[in-house]
């Protein structure tokens, strides 16, 4: 593979929004929380997405979070700035500040809202990479955009040298070996669904890009490291006990990534809870935060060992 994608491998935790108490942007929260992910051993972020809660946030807001996210991290390991928005003409203006910022690589799920045909979401998509010298990430979630993104779309995008990956997010790994197999050795395909990422790496992912990664990615590291030193046993084990994780904070009241921010606050690391109309914490969440607290440290001393 070509070396110079190198910096795309590993574990790039979904960035969370970071908020003052009052709900603004925390530009001081986002930093700290920035070089929290970094000292975690963590090789690259993944700034604005569906975790960053991007879709309630505007413009403007967009452009303090990921110029916060660069104080602290540029230089340090690899930035991709989603920059998808409602419009052309945002994405665009986004697309553009982030290159201003030295971001390594920009990405965009398809337009949303509209159900908008294949030559459409080609255009929306060209639009903004043309606009920029940047490395390009196509982004395909279908649980959320309701939009799978097709094979045909697929190889006329990457007939673009600047599209070099995709972070994917459809549920079916055998989605991945499709979009490697036709990309070739030198793209770069992300895992989405954390539930699968070990056997979204094995079939085929350079890497993983996911939401759950940010409170937990001493587990994602170690299973990350099981999977490049072949061992597939241990790396299934954290995966099952990533999954336990993920499926107890699913039966919470609270919005997966309000729930996650709580336990982060309660271990030093304050950023604010998630913007409405995601579910705040709920006072029955309590007894199921406590249980995941221990879940994760008791995975974590497992696991994760210096």
């Amino acid at each position: 593979m070509n070396v110079k994608l190198n910096k795309y491998h590993g574990i790039f935790p979904a960035f969370y929004a970071c908020y003052e108490d009052n709900g603004d942007i925390s530009p001081e929260r986002t930093e700290a929380f920035t070089n929290y992910l970094i000292e975690k051993g963590v090789q690259g972020l993944y700034v604005g997405g569906s975790s960053g809660e991007c879709i309630y946030q505007n413009i403007e807001e967009r452009k303090i979070v990921l110029e916060s996210v660069m104080k602290a991290a540029k230089g340090k390991i690899t930035i991709i700035a989603h920059i998808a928005a409602p419009s052309t003409r945002e994405s665009i203006e986004l697309a553009k500040h982030a290159e201003s910022l030295g971001v390594d690589a920009i990405a965009a799920i398809p337009p949303i809202y509209f159900v908008l045909p294949d030559h459409a979401i080609y255009q929306y998509w060209t639009d903004m990479i043309e606009a920029t010298g940047l490395d390009f990430f196509i982004y395909n979630i279908p649980g959320t955009t309701h939009y799978n993104l097709s094979m045909d779309l697929f190889k006329k995008m990457i007939r673009n040298k600047k599209v070099i990956g995709i972070k994917n997010s459809s549920m079916p790994a055998q989605d991945i070996q499709k979009f490697k197999a036709a990309g070739g050795e030198d793209f770069i395909v992300f895992n989405g669904p954390d539930e699968q990422f070990v056997s979204g790496r094995i079939i085929g992912a350079d890497a993983g890009i996911g939401g759950t990664y940010a409170a937990m990615p001493e587990l994602f590291l170690a299973a990350d490291k099981a999977i490049n030193e072949s061992n597939l046993k241990l790396a299934r084990e954290i995966q099952f006990a990533i999954n336990d994780i993920i499926f107890t904070v699913l039966s919470c009241t609270g919005n997966l990534y309000a729930v996650f921010k709580e336990i982060l606050k309660r271990k030093g690391m304050n950023i604010g809870g998630a913007r409405l109309p995601l579910a705040p914490v709920a006072p029955e969440d309590e007894p199921v935060i406590l249980s995941l607290m221990d879940k994760i440290d008791t995975a974590i001393s497992k696991y994760a060992k210096e």
